[in-house]
């Protein structure tokens, strides 16, 4: 498989829930799009990877090795 560049927009959803883009792609090219909807906060983003992180430091090996250090 060829890798893929992914593109990110921000948009606002218009009346009848519709959403506008213009992409650099060819008229007629087949594309695929994924909708997520954006969080209000701005730090969600960081506050979410500082979570999902901390189950690095949580392993029997780590503290094997660490807590007799």
């Amino acid at each position: 498989m060829t890798p893929h560049t992914a593109l990110k927009y921000d948009a606002k959803v218009k009346q009848d829930g519709r959403v506008e883009l213009q992409v650099p792609f060819p008229e007629g090219a087949h594309i695929v799009v994924f909708v997520i909807e954006a969080a209000n906060d701005v730090f969600d983003d960081l506050l979410s990877a500082a979570q999902s992180s901390l189950d690095f430091w949580n392993n029997p090996y780590d503290d094997e090795d660490w807590n007799y250090a």
